[in-house]
């Protein structure tokens, strides 16, 4: 792949070869995310955020990963705050947003509507998650704290057993994981959902297809017995046609700290892609897990900064210039009080 000016819109683009190539650039990201060291690498270039879906994690991420190689963002929030409430096409605001910007990230709720904006856009798009299709982005920084983790336990993205619980139809990040790790070999993976909710069969396909042994299954406790990796999704309520038809199935999948220990080898590594639904009807994984060493779900958050700083130095061709545009940080905090 190439990345200079590439758009992300699939990881159905990415062959095991780029992953690699991501996951190199990101492991050197670390002193510039933990504020450690500053870059101006990217100084005068210009972000277009535009999410037309809620979001916190994805559009901060984007954002911050953008700032701290030195270039500006600028940001559009909800749909109702863009032209496109008065009748504008995705083709008209591709080719006046992408005026602005040297890179643009996007969120929409339709699938496929992110594809169509980058096919008038001038500037790299990223796909920051379309309807109920894909989240690519999303999708690397999962594999790549997937394959932080197996390190630390002596296991590779090719030898490991991971299952996905929760809304797995819906669940766009799961469907990006589960294409992925069709590029590696000898994944196990347990598929747990209530049948309403399955993973689509097309995924289930692509993975068979992959020499993947895939269980698919309703029973949680069963499922995280014999796994290095328990992924857990919400409900996707937004999904859903009423509010009424998404609460049929909030709170079937609890995790908790009981659960866990009573059916999960103790080393046995948690991810959700967050935001996780804490309230108590739904509560699918417990905050009595938030002490848990096992749990990694905010590690993810952080990685996530290294794997979008590295695809923006890809996408601009500077991930070989951002030490030569660097220096040390000259204040102090609780991050880097020295």
């Amino acid at each position: 792949m190439d990345f200079i000016g590439a758009n992300i819109l699939s990881v159905s683009q990415f062959e095991r070869a780029d992953i690699e190539r991501v996951f190199e650039v990101a492991d050197t990201m670390g002193p510039y995310a933990r504020r450690e060291k500053v870059t101006r690498v990217l100084e005068g270039a210009i972000l277009g955020n535009m999410f037309l879906e809620p979001s916190t994690r994805t559009r901060l991420s984007f954002g911050a990963a953008f700032n701290l190689l030195g270039g500006t963002v600028r940001e559009t929030v909800g749909i109702s705050a863009s032209a496109m409430a008065k009748g504008e096409s995705l083709y008209d605001t591709a080719r006046v947003l992408s005026g602005y910007s040297d890179v643009i990230c996007m969120r929409h709720p339709q699938e496929g509507s992110v594809a169509e904006f980058a096919a008038a856009s001038r500037v790299p798009v990223v796909n920051g998650g379309d309807g109920a299709n894909e989240h690519p982005t999303q999708a690397l920084l999962d594999l790549y704290t997937i394959s932080k983790e197996l390190r630390g336990h002596g296991r590779t993205l090719d030898d490991f057993r991971i299952a996905m619980i929760g809304d797995l139809r819906y669940g766009r990040t799961v469907h990006s994981l589960c294409k992925l790790l069709c590029l590696f070999g000898s994944v196990q993976v347990v598929l747990v959902s209530p049948p309403e909710l399955a993973m689509p069969e097309a995924v289930v396909e692509q993975l068979r297809a992959a020499g993947h042994r895939v269980t698919v299954t309703d029973q949680l406790e069963t499922s995280i017995s014999g796994v290095d990796i328990v992924y857990s999704t919400r409900i996707q309520e937004e999904r859903f046609a009423s509010q009424e038809e998404a609460n049929l199935y909030r709170g079937r999948f609890r995790l908790n700290r009981e659960i866990f220990t009573r059916y999960a080898q103790p080393n046995t590594v948690i991810m959700h892609p967050l935001p996780r639904d804490s309230r108590a009807e739904a509560s699918e994984l417990d905050t009595d897990l938030d002490e848990h060493p096992s749990l990694a779900i905010f590690r993810q958050t952080d990685n996530g900064l290294l794997v979008r700083m590295a695809l923006f130095a890809l996408l601009l061709g500077v991930e070989d210039k951002v030490d030569r545009y660097s220096r040390e940080v000259c204040w102090h905090s609780r991050r880097n009080p020295a």
